[in-house]
């Protein structure tokens, strides 16, 4: 006679359906504008850069979109990742309230990034793309789509903003080693990149100087498209199926967050978790406490301003509304390096505008302290992103222990340290620093904010 184990798993399935925000938004998005004509730009325009499917999804205003089979068959290898509470960080904080975490470090790249490089790799693909560029700041966004390239037989191209490039070597050798080809940025590959070269040779880079440079590569050739991480709709909308799983999960734990916590750089993982807790209180549900988390060394939601700029340094990109610290801003070189970008989402930043999202900064050596907390509880160690949720976390959990109030709180660890370990030494060490922010340099670059006519509503 024959025994068979049965394991039980949860019934509970990653979604069908990626959640748009913009269909639940009080005020239509702001339109993407063409810098030559200043008039919004239609889907030719966006044609050389992107496949006609992901077009449609950045100007959509449909609640849910269909997620295609073939891009959930590989999902499923790590989704739907888990939701934990952190009943030991709890314990070391004394405090009343209850903290959960949805932790996207399971994927294969180690990262939530994945969860958009499938998809857009897929879309690629059907419309018979042979080639992807894109850029990547920590190495992240890199891993993932050199990943997804694999996957679908498409080659990839990553410029890694150097600093980064520099401090974590075996992220280039994990792009490499899934086929793609991975350069500092600025290179001497481009224009773009000669240029900022000539001025500055000692250039760390920035997303925007490496966002320039894959855009130039992209349109170079007739077989090539651009693959963006963050910042634009659809990558926010691919993102979402963490935050759809989470609304799930917290269902079965018998909970709902009265606090909900993502650190934020381009805006993607912030979504991801935060964006279908927003839609359902945006169409009646509970009152939550929304908080984007940002380095205070690049502030764009605390300090920036709500604009319209380009995406890029180089200025190639159309111009899009959302918070910025202008295009030409260089931010110092701390080890958080997928959220050193000038600029913000413009969905999270409309959501900040209207004073949905509460943004707050912090420094890296706070938020490293608070991920070197977190990981001696849990046991895992955040990348430096992802720390800066984890502050946040903590910083609330002490406020609700002050005030005796048991609250709930949910964020996103992003993703996990196991490639940061030269910061963490860093840190270890007491090497760490905070430095300084150039506010001059700041001012500078705002002042060269291009001049766009207001209103402009997307159509």
């Amino acid at each position: 006679m024959s025994h068979q184990i049965k394991y039980q798993i949860s019934e509970r399935e990653m979604p069908k359906q990626w959640y748009n925000i913009a269909a639940d938004l009080q005020n239509p998005p702001s339109a993407v504008i063409h810098p030559g004509t200043m008039q919004p730009v239609g889907p030719e325009d966006l044609a050389p850069l992107f496949p006609m499917e992901i077009i449609q999804q950045e100007v959509s205003m449909e609640r849910f979109i269909d997620i295609p089979e073939p891009v959930r068959d590989v999902l499923r290898q790590w989704r739907p990742t888990p939701l934990h509470r952190a009943r030991r960080l709890e314990k070391a904080l004394d405090t009343p309230a209850k903290i959960f975490y949805k932790y996207e470090g399971v994927s294969p790249a180690g990262s939530h990034k994945p969860n958009t490089a499938v998809a857009q790799a897929f879309y690629n693909k059907n419309e018979g793309v042979k080639r992807l560029t894109t850029e990547t700041g920590a190495g992240q966004w890199g891993s993932s789509l050199a990943l997804a390239g694999a996957m679908f037989d498409l080659e990839v191209e990553v410029f890694m903003v150097k600093i980064s490039f520099n401090q974590k070597p075996y992220r280039r050798a994990f792009m490499e080693s899934f086929g793609a080809k991975c350069f500092a940025s600025p290179s001497d590959m481009t224009e773009a990149g000669r240029a900022i070269l000539a001025e500055n040779p000692d250039s760390t880079g920035s997303l925007g100087m490496a966002i320039s440079e894959a855009v130039e590569r992209c349109v170079q050739r007739d077989d090539t498209k651009y693959a963006l991480g963050s910042v634009l709709n659809h990558v926010l909308t691919h993102q979402t199926v963490i935050g759809l799983e989470a609304i799930d999960q917290m269902e079965m734990a018998g909970e709902y967050p009265d606090i909900l916590i993502g650190c934020t750089g381009g805006g993607s993982n912030f979504a991801g978790l935060c964006f279908p807790f927003i839609g359902q209180m945006m169409r009646g549900g509970d009152e939550i406490d929304v908080i984007a988390v940002e380095p205070a060394n690049c502030p764009t939601l605390t300090r920036g301003k709500y604009a319209y700029d380009f995406g890029d340094t180089a200025q190639m990109t159309p111009l899009v509304k959302m918070h910025t610290l202008g295009a030409g801003f260089v931010p110092p070189g701390f080890h958080a390096g997928g959220l050193r970008y000038h600029g913000m989402a413009p969905l999270v930043s409309q959501l900040v505008d209207e004073d949905i999202v509460r943004p707050v900064a912090y420094h890296q050596t706070e938020t490293f302290a608070a991920g070197v907390a977190f990981g001696k509880a849990e046991g895992i160690l955040p990348a430096p992103e992802a720390n800066h949720a984890v502050k946040a976390a903590i910083v609330e959990a002490l406020k609700a222990r002050e005030e005796g109030k048991a609250k709930t709180i949910l964020f996103n660890l992003s993703g996990h340290g196991n490639f940061d370990m030269a910061a963490y030494q860093e840190y270890a060490s007491g090497n760490l620093k905070d430095e300084a922010m150039n506010d001059q340099e700041m001012a500078m670059a705002l002042a060269g904010l291009p001049k766009v006519p207001e209103p402009v509503a997307a159509e």
